[in-house]
Protein backbone atom coordinates (compact mmCIF):
# COMPACT_ATOMS: atom_id res chain seq x y z
CA UNK A 1 0.00 0.00 0.00
CA UNK A 2 1.44 3.35 -1.06
CA UNK A 3 1.59 6.07 1.56
CA UNK A 4 0.67 9.47 0.07
CA UNK A 5 1.52 12.47 2.25
CA UNK A 6 -0.44 15.66 1.61
CA UNK A 7 0.67 18.97 3.16
CA UNK A 8 -2.18 21.49 3.62
CA UNK A 9 -1.07 25.01 4.52
CA UNK A 10 -4.09 27.26 3.96
CA UNK A 11 -7.81 27.37 3.29
CA UNK A 12 -7.10 27.63 -0.45
CA UNK A 13 -4.75 24.63 -0.24
CA UNK A 14 -7.46 22.58 1.41
CA UNK A 15 -10.22 23.32 -1.09
CA UNK A 16 -7.70 22.69 -3.87
CA UNK A 17 -6.92 19.14 -2.71
CA UNK A 18 -9.89 18.00 -0.58
CA UNK A 19 -11.48 15.77 -3.24
CA UNK A 20 -8.13 14.10 -3.97
CA UNK A 21 -7.60 13.50 -0.24
CA UNK A 22 -11.03 11.89 -0.05
CA UNK A 23 -10.30 9.67 -3.07
CA UNK A 24 -6.89 8.68 -1.70
CA UNK A 25 -8.42 7.84 1.68
CA UNK A 26 -11.03 5.63 -0.02
CA UNK A 27 -8.61 3.85 -2.36
CA UNK A 28 -7.74 0.31 -1.28
CA UNK A 29 -4.14 0.60 -2.49
CA UNK A 30 -3.37 3.98 -0.93
CA UNK A 31 -2.90 5.31 2.60
CA UNK A 32 -3.47 9.01 3.19
CA UNK A 33 -1.05 10.88 5.45
CA UNK A 34 -1.90 14.48 6.32
CA UNK A 35 0.24 17.37 7.55
CA UNK A 36 -1.57 20.61 8.43
CA UNK A 37 0.68 23.66 8.46
CA UNK A 38 1.12 27.44 8.24
CA UNK A 39 -2.13 29.45 8.30
CA UNK A 40 -4.26 26.28 8.29
CA UNK A 41 -3.50 25.74 11.99
CA UNK A 42 -3.95 29.34 13.17
CA UNK A 43 -7.10 30.91 14.61
CA UNK A 44 -6.21 34.22 12.99
CA UNK A 45 -6.92 32.65 9.60
CA UNK A 46 -10.01 30.72 10.66
CA UNK A 47 -8.46 27.52 12.10
CA UNK A 48 -8.92 25.59 8.85
CA UNK A 49 -7.68 22.44 10.58
CA UNK A 50 -11.01 22.29 12.44
CA UNK A 51 -12.88 22.13 9.14
CA UNK A 52 -10.50 19.42 7.94
CA UNK A 53 -11.19 17.30 11.01
CA UNK A 54 -14.96 17.85 10.72
CA UNK A 55 -14.70 16.58 7.14
CA UNK A 56 -13.36 13.25 8.42
CA UNK A 57 -9.61 13.64 8.06
CA UNK A 58 -7.11 13.12 10.88
CA UNK A 59 -3.86 15.12 10.72
CA UNK A 60 -0.75 13.02 11.29
CA UNK A 61 1.18 16.18 12.17
CA UNK A 62 0.60 19.89 12.77
CA UNK A 63 3.34 22.27 11.75
CA UNK A 64 3.49 25.80 13.20
CA UNK A 65 5.73 27.56 10.69
CA UNK A 66 4.23 30.99 10.10
CA UNK A 67 6.51 33.82 11.25
CA UNK A 68 4.47 36.84 12.37
CA UNK A 69 4.63 39.99 10.28
CA UNK A 70 3.38 39.12 6.77
CA UNK A 71 6.33 40.87 5.10
CA UNK A 72 8.53 39.53 2.27
CA UNK A 73 11.17 38.78 4.89
CA UNK A 74 8.84 36.84 7.19
CA UNK A 75 7.43 34.91 4.22
CA UNK A 76 10.98 33.82 3.36
CA UNK A 77 11.61 32.93 7.02
CA UNK A 78 8.35 30.96 7.20
CA UNK A 79 9.53 28.95 4.21
CA UNK A 80 12.76 28.30 6.08
CA UNK A 81 10.95 27.19 9.24
CA UNK A 82 8.87 24.78 7.17
CA UNK A 83 12.00 23.42 5.52
CA UNK A 84 13.58 22.90 8.95
CA UNK A 85 10.60 21.03 10.39
CA UNK A 86 9.17 19.01 7.49
CA UNK A 87 12.14 16.61 7.19
CA UNK A 88 11.52 15.45 10.78
CA UNK A 89 7.86 14.84 9.95
CA UNK A 90 8.72 13.00 6.73
CA UNK A 91 11.27 10.85 8.57
CA UNK A 92 8.56 9.79 10.99
CA UNK A 93 5.84 9.19 8.41
CA UNK A 94 8.05 7.59 5.73
CA UNK A 95 5.77 8.50 2.80
CA UNK A 96 6.17 6.79 -0.58
CA UNK A 97 5.21 10.00 -2.34
CA UNK A 98 4.46 13.58 -1.27
CA UNK A 99 1.55 15.43 -2.91
CA UNK A 100 1.89 19.22 -2.87
CA UNK A 101 -0.56 21.87 -4.01
CA UNK A 102 -0.14 24.91 -6.21
CA UNK A 103 2.25 27.75 -5.65
CA UNK A 104 2.46 29.06 -2.10
CA UNK A 105 5.51 29.42 0.15
CA UNK A 106 4.59 26.29 2.15
CA UNK A 107 4.53 24.45 -1.20
CA UNK A 108 8.14 25.45 -1.76
CA UNK A 109 9.16 24.25 1.72
CA UNK A 110 7.39 20.93 1.10
CA UNK A 111 9.04 20.57 -2.30
CA UNK A 112 12.59 21.21 -1.12
CA UNK A 113 12.26 18.89 1.88
CA UNK A 114 10.96 16.04 -0.28
CA UNK A 115 13.58 16.61 -3.00
CA UNK A 116 16.56 16.52 -0.64
CA UNK A 117 15.16 13.41 1.07
CA UNK A 118 14.71 11.53 -2.24
CA UNK A 119 10.94 11.33 -1.77
CA UNK A 120 9.05 11.44 -5.09
CA UNK A 121 6.91 14.54 -5.48
CA UNK A 122 3.52 14.93 -7.16
CA UNK A 123 2.29 18.46 -7.92
CA UNK A 124 -1.20 19.76 -8.64
CA UNK A 125 -2.12 22.97 -10.48
CA UNK A 126 1.29 23.47 -12.08
CA UNK A 127 1.90 25.13 -15.43
CA UNK A 128 -0.43 28.08 -14.93
CA UNK A 129 0.55 31.73 -15.40
CA UNK A 130 -0.34 34.48 -12.92
CA UNK A 131 1.08 37.47 -11.12
CA UNK A 132 2.97 37.62 -7.76
CA UNK A 133 5.85 35.46 -6.54
CA UNK A 134 3.52 32.47 -6.99
CA UNK A 135 4.46 32.47 -10.69
CA UNK A 136 8.09 31.73 -9.86
CA UNK A 137 7.32 29.21 -7.12
CA UNK A 138 4.88 27.27 -9.31
CA UNK A 139 7.37 26.72 -12.14
CA UNK A 140 10.20 25.95 -9.72
CA UNK A 141 8.09 23.22 -8.12
CA UNK A 142 7.38 21.83 -11.59
CA UNK A 143 11.11 21.27 -12.10
CA UNK A 144 11.32 19.31 -8.84
CA UNK A 145 8.14 17.25 -9.31
CA UNK A 146 8.06 13.70 -10.66
CA UNK A 147 4.32 13.61 -11.40
CA UNK A 148 2.25 16.53 -12.64
CA UNK A 149 -1.51 17.00 -12.32
CA UNK A 150 -2.34 20.18 -14.29
CA UNK A 151 -5.87 21.55 -14.18
CA UNK A 152 -6.28 22.89 -17.71
CA UNK A 153 -4.98 22.27 -21.23
CA UNK A 154 -2.77 25.35 -21.45
CA UNK A 155 -1.07 24.37 -18.19
CA UNK A 156 -0.35 20.84 -19.45
CA UNK A 157 1.26 22.19 -22.63
CA UNK A 158 3.35 24.65 -20.64
CA UNK A 159 4.69 21.94 -18.28
CA UNK A 160 5.81 19.87 -21.25
CA UNK A 161 7.51 22.91 -22.79
CA UNK A 162 9.34 23.33 -19.47
CA UNK A 163 11.08 20.05 -20.28
CA UNK A 164 8.97 17.52 -18.38
CA UNK A 165 8.26 14.06 -19.80
CA UNK A 166 4.78 13.99 -21.40
CA UNK A 167 4.13 10.59 -19.81
CA UNK A 168 4.48 12.21 -16.36
CA UNK A 169 2.01 15.02 -17.11
CA UNK A 170 -1.62 14.01 -16.48
CA UNK A 171 -4.40 16.45 -17.38
CA UNK A 172 -6.86 15.67 -14.57
CA UNK A 173 -8.71 18.94 -14.00
CA UNK A 174 -8.86 20.95 -10.80
CA UNK A 175 -9.94 19.17 -7.58
CA UNK A 176 -11.72 22.37 -6.55
CA UNK A 177 -14.18 21.84 -9.40
CA UNK A 178 -15.03 18.42 -7.92
CA UNK A 179 -16.36 20.21 -4.84
CA UNK A 180 -18.29 22.68 -6.97
CA UNK A 181 -19.94 19.94 -9.01
CA UNK A 182 -20.86 18.03 -5.85
CA UNK A 183 -22.23 21.08 -4.04
CA UNK A 184 -24.28 22.29 -6.99
CA UNK A 185 -26.10 18.96 -7.20
CA UNK A 186 -27.09 19.05 -3.51
CA UNK A 187 -30.70 20.00 -2.85
CA UNK A 188 -30.09 21.58 0.57
CA UNK A 189 -29.48 25.31 0.62
CA UNK A 190 -26.89 25.10 3.39
CA UNK A 191 -26.77 28.87 4.05
CA UNK A 192 -29.04 29.14 7.06
CA UNK A 193 -26.21 29.45 9.59
CA UNK A 194 -23.84 31.71 7.64
CA UNK A 195 -24.21 34.65 10.01
CA UNK A 196 -23.37 32.61 13.09
CA UNK A 197 -19.73 33.45 12.25
CA UNK A 198 -17.99 36.66 11.26
CA UNK A 199 -18.49 40.30 12.24
CA UNK A 200 -20.49 43.16 10.76
CA UNK A 201 -23.99 43.37 9.39
CA UNK A 202 -26.57 40.71 8.60
CA UNK A 203 -28.85 40.68 5.59
CA UNK A 204 -31.16 38.55 3.49
CA UNK A 205 -29.19 36.24 1.18
CA UNK A 206 -32.28 35.87 -1.01
CA UNK A 207 -31.79 39.48 -2.06
CA UNK A 208 -28.91 40.66 -4.35
CA UNK A 209 -25.51 40.75 -2.62
CA UNK A 210 -21.84 41.03 -3.56
CA UNK A 211 -18.81 38.99 -2.48
CA UNK A 212 -15.31 40.38 -1.91
CA UNK A 213 -12.21 38.17 -1.84
CA UNK A 214 -8.95 40.09 -2.23
CA UNK A 215 -5.40 39.03 -1.34
CA UNK A 216 -2.01 40.78 -1.34
CA UNK A 217 0.14 40.86 -4.46
CA UNK A 218 3.60 40.00 -3.15
CA UNK A 219 5.41 41.84 -5.94
CA UNK A 220 3.40 44.98 -5.08
CA UNK A 221 4.20 44.86 -1.38
CA UNK A 222 3.10 48.02 0.46
CA UNK A 223 0.19 48.73 -1.89
CA UNK A 224 -2.35 46.45 -0.21
CA UNK A 225 -4.11 49.03 1.98
CA UNK A 226 -4.60 51.41 -0.92
CA UNK A 227 -5.80 48.58 -3.16
CA UNK A 228 -8.39 47.17 -0.76
CA UNK A 229 -9.60 50.69 0.05
CA UNK A 230 -10.37 51.24 -3.64
CA UNK A 231 -12.38 48.01 -3.70
CA UNK A 232 -14.27 48.78 -0.49
CA UNK A 233 -15.06 52.31 -1.68
CA UNK A 234 -16.47 50.89 -4.92
CA UNK A 235 -18.63 48.41 -3.03
CA UNK A 236 -19.86 51.13 -0.67
CA UNK A 237 -20.78 53.31 -3.65
CA UNK A 238 -22.85 50.50 -5.19
CA UNK A 239 -24.67 50.02 -1.88
CA UNK A 240 -25.41 46.28 -2.05
CA UNK A 241 -24.86 44.01 0.97
CA UNK A 242 -21.49 42.25 0.80
CA UNK A 243 -19.84 39.07 2.09
CA UNK A 244 -16.12 39.89 2.57
CA UNK A 245 -13.32 37.40 3.28
CA UNK A 246 -10.13 38.13 5.21
CA UNK A 247 -6.93 37.95 3.09
CA UNK A 248 -4.56 34.99 3.03
CA UNK A 249 -1.22 34.86 4.87
CA UNK A 250 1.06 36.13 2.08
CA UNK A 251 3.36 39.12 2.50
CA UNK A 252 1.18 42.23 2.56
CA UNK A 253 -1.89 40.63 4.13
CA UNK A 254 -1.62 42.93 7.15
CA UNK A 255 -1.89 45.93 4.79
CA UNK A 256 -5.18 44.58 3.43
CA UNK A 257 -6.41 43.66 6.91
CA UNK A 258 -5.57 47.18 8.10
CA UNK A 259 -7.62 48.65 5.24
CA UNK A 260 -10.55 46.45 6.23
CA UNK A 261 -10.27 47.42 9.90
CA UNK A 262 -10.13 51.13 9.06
CA UNK A 263 -13.22 50.76 6.89
CA UNK A 264 -15.06 49.10 9.77
CA UNK A 265 -13.92 51.80 12.22
CA UNK A 266 -14.68 54.84 10.10
CA UNK A 267 -17.48 53.78 7.76
CA UNK A 268 -20.89 52.17 8.14
CA UNK A 269 -20.27 48.40 7.99
CA UNK A 270 -23.87 47.37 8.62
CA UNK A 271 -24.08 46.25 4.99
CA UNK A 272 -20.88 44.13 5.06
CA UNK A 273 -20.14 40.88 6.87
CA UNK A 274 -16.43 40.03 7.31
CA UNK A 275 -15.29 36.41 7.65
CA UNK A 276 -11.92 34.89 8.52
CA UNK A 277 -12.91 31.71 6.75
CA UNK A 278 -15.91 29.96 5.22
CA UNK A 279 -16.46 26.23 4.69
CA UNK A 280 -15.85 25.32 1.06
CA UNK A 281 -19.43 24.25 0.37
CA UNK A 282 -20.76 27.47 1.90
CA UNK A 283 -18.41 29.56 -0.25
CA UNK A 284 -19.53 27.70 -3.39
CA UNK A 285 -23.21 28.20 -2.56
CA UNK A 286 -22.58 31.90 -2.01
CA UNK A 287 -20.73 32.08 -5.35
CA UNK A 288 -23.75 30.55 -7.08
CA UNK A 289 -26.09 33.09 -5.51
CA UNK A 290 -24.04 36.33 -5.54
CA UNK A 291 -24.65 38.89 -8.27
CA UNK A 292 -20.89 39.51 -8.53
CA UNK A 293 -17.62 38.28 -7.01
CA UNK A 294 -15.13 41.13 -6.65
CA UNK A 295 -11.39 41.01 -5.90
CA UNK A 296 -8.43 38.97 -7.12
CA UNK A 297 -9.07 35.42 -5.92
CA UNK A 298 -8.45 32.55 -8.34
CA UNK A 299 -11.87 31.23 -7.35
CA UNK A 300 -13.40 33.83 -9.67
CA UNK A 301 -11.40 32.31 -12.52
CA UNK A 302 -11.64 28.60 -11.67
CA UNK A 303 -14.88 27.91 -9.82
CA UNK A 304 -16.43 31.04 -11.30
CA UNK A 305 -16.13 29.74 -14.86
CA UNK A 306 -17.77 26.43 -13.92
CA UNK A 307 -20.57 28.04 -11.88
CA UNK A 308 -21.04 31.00 -14.24
CA UNK A 309 -20.49 33.56 -11.48
CA UNK A 310 -20.18 37.16 -12.75
CA UNK A 311 -16.77 38.34 -11.53
CA UNK A 312 -14.67 41.49 -11.50
CA UNK A 313 -10.96 40.65 -11.26
CA UNK A 314 -8.88 43.54 -9.94
CA UNK A 315 -5.20 44.12 -10.62
CA UNK A 316 -2.38 41.80 -11.65
CA UNK A 317 -2.67 38.79 -9.31
CA UNK A 318 -4.42 36.61 -11.92
CA UNK A 319 -2.64 37.99 -15.00
CA UNK A 320 -2.71 35.58 -17.96
CA UNK A 321 -4.46 32.74 -16.12
CA UNK A 322 -6.73 30.88 -18.54
CA UNK A 323 -10.26 32.21 -17.98
CA UNK A 324 -13.83 32.17 -19.23
CA UNK A 325 -16.36 34.79 -20.31
CA UNK A 326 -17.53 35.41 -16.73
CA UNK A 327 -14.58 37.69 -15.80
CA UNK A 328 -14.08 41.43 -16.38
CA UNK A 329 -10.55 42.67 -15.62
CA UNK A 330 -9.96 46.14 -14.16
CA UNK A 331 -7.20 48.11 -12.43
CA UNK A 332 -7.24 49.27 -8.81
CA UNK A 333 -9.51 52.26 -9.43
CA UNK A 334 -12.74 52.89 -7.53
CA UNK A 335 -14.68 54.16 -10.52
CA UNK A 336 -13.53 51.38 -12.84
CA UNK A 337 -14.35 48.72 -10.25
CA UNK A 338 -17.81 50.13 -9.60
CA UNK A 339 -18.58 50.40 -13.33
CA UNK A 340 -17.45 46.80 -13.95
CA UNK A 341 -19.54 45.50 -11.04
CA UNK A 342 -22.62 47.31 -12.36
CA UNK A 343 -21.97 45.80 -15.79
CA UNK A 344 -21.80 42.30 -14.30
CA UNK A 345 -24.95 42.82 -12.25
CA UNK A 346 -26.77 43.89 -15.41
CA UNK A 347 -25.48 40.85 -17.29
CA UNK A 348 -26.40 38.27 -14.68
CA UNK A 349 -25.37 34.61 -14.57
CA UNK A 350 -23.07 33.25 -17.28
CA UNK A 351 -23.17 29.85 -18.97
CA UNK A 352 -20.95 27.22 -17.36
CA UNK A 353 -17.49 26.75 -18.92
CA UNK A 354 -15.65 23.63 -17.66
CA UNK A 355 -12.18 25.04 -18.37
CA UNK A 356 -10.75 23.56 -15.18
CA UNK A 357 -12.36 20.15 -15.15
CA UNK A 358 -15.53 18.10 -15.08
CA UNK A 359 -15.78 17.19 -11.39
CA UNK A 360 -13.68 14.00 -11.33
CA UNK A 361 -10.12 15.26 -10.77
CA UNK A 362 -9.70 13.71 -7.32
CA UNK A 363 -10.63 10.24 -8.54
CA UNK A 364 -8.15 10.52 -11.42
CA UNK A 365 -5.34 11.68 -9.12
CA UNK A 366 -5.89 8.78 -6.72
CA UNK A 367 -6.02 6.23 -9.54
CA UNK A 368 -2.79 7.53 -11.08
CA UNK A 369 -1.00 7.63 -7.71
CA UNK A 370 -1.98 4.00 -7.08
CA UNK A 371 -0.78 2.65 -10.42
CA UNK A 372 1.94 4.89 -11.85
CA UNK A 373 5.71 4.52 -11.72
CA UNK A 374 8.40 7.19 -11.74
CA UNK A 375 12.13 7.71 -12.05
CA UNK A 376 13.62 9.49 -9.07
CA UNK A 377 16.39 11.17 -11.06
CA UNK A 378 14.90 14.11 -12.94
CA UNK A 379 16.06 14.73 -16.54
CA UNK A 380 15.20 17.67 -18.75
CA UNK A 381 13.78 16.41 -22.06
CA UNK A 382 15.33 18.89 -24.52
Amino acid sequence: MRKVCVVVGSRANYSSIKSAMRAIQAHEDLQLQLVTAASAVLDRYGQVVDLIIRDGFTPDARLFMLVEGETPGTMAKSTGVGLMELPTIFERLQPDIVLTVGDRFETMATTLAAAYMNIPLAHTMGGEVTGTIDESIRHAVTKFAHLHFPACSEARDRIIRLGERPDDVHLVGCPRIDLVAETLTATADGLGSVFSEGVGGQFDLNEPFLMLSQHPVTTEYGEGERQISQSLDAIAAIGLPTIALWPNADAGSEDIARGMRKFREHRDDSNIRFFKNLPTDTYIRLMRRTVCLVGNSSSAIREGAYIGTPAVNIGTRQDMRQRGQNVIDVDHDTGAIADAVKQQIAHGQYASEPIYGDGHAGERIARILATCSWTLQKRITY
